[in-house]
């Protein structure tokens, strides 16, 4: 795997916050869009990169291409679309988020994926941070999200933008996607208060996990755990975040020492 810069484990906040929504707003047409508000939000995403991102310490050019690829307001209400480009996150409905960019940049370096690898998402959300994935040259992405119309709204955004090759999924992401793994690479992007063991199993030896962990409701530490090839997990502080919390059976039923940490 290619290696990436060292990235401060000073805490970084991702305000991540839940939102009091819990209907979906309707997903962006991305055919309503005039050309020159289409040509702002290009130039907003270039700076985005560059000032919020690149500026920041990110440095994997398969990352930032990514980045600056993914039309990240298509994957937000519409009338957050003015928004998409701050570094924050925004509501998608149900209680969720899509992360700011930066947290979803960096978290996409800390994989260090290759070509050829396979990556599990878990927490689908607006689909935007599997986009991202699914731009890193020769990823295979499979995305899990347990909110039914968040999952089915997802799919049909990254399938508007062609990328028909992400695999999705509804259901519990605690158990992750057996059927595929074992995967290079799993991305958590909801807070649980511990390593959920199914994906610890489905993960390769060698592959990485990021995932942040922490109580429901306060920041979070966002973790590296490489997998050694006895099947432990070297862990990486990589700083304090804030997510929302990790839902559904499985979280609710291995709350009490379900994995690392105790």
């Amino acid at each position: 795997m290619r290696r990436i810069s060292v990235i401060s484990s000073a805490l970084m906040i991702a305000l991540t916050a839940c939102s009091l929504t819990t209907s979906a707003p309707p997903r962006a047409d991305p055919t309503a869009i005039p050309p020159e508000e289409e040509q702002r939000f290009t130039q907003q995403r270039e700076q985005m990169v560059v000032k919020t991102i690149k500026n920041r310490g990110i440095t994997d050019e398969d990352v930032l291409q990514a980045m600056e690829t993914v039309p990240r307001h298509l994957f937000v209400p519409e009338e957050q679309r003015v928004q998409a480009y701050g570094d924050y996150p925004l509501p998608i409905g149900f209680g969720q988020t899509i992360s700011q960019p930066y947290i979803v940049a960096m978290m996409t370096e800390l994989l260090e994926l290759e070509e050829g690898d396979r990556v599990l998402e878990v927490g689908t959300g607006s689909g935007y941070q599997a986009a991202v994935l699914a731009e890193l040259p020769g990823v295979e992405v499979y995305t899990v999200e347990i909110v039914p119309e968040l999952a089915q709204r997802a799919k049909e955004t990254l399938e508007s933008l062609g990328h028909t090759e992400v695999h999705c999924k509804q259901g519990d992401g605690y158990y992750g996607w057996p059927e595929h793994a074992p995967f290079d690479g799993i991305i958590v992007t909801a807070a649980p208060d511990h390593v959920p063991q199914p994906l610890r199993e489905q993960l390769a030896v060698g592959g990485r996990m990021v995932i942040p962990i922490g109580p429901r409701g306060g920041y979070q530490t966002l973790w590296q755990f490489v997998k050694q090839p006895d099947g432990e997990m070297k862990a990486y502080n990589k700083g304090g975040v804030a997510f929302v919390p990790f839902t559904g059976k499985g979280i609710r039923g291995n709350e009490e020492g379900g994995g690392w940490p105790p």
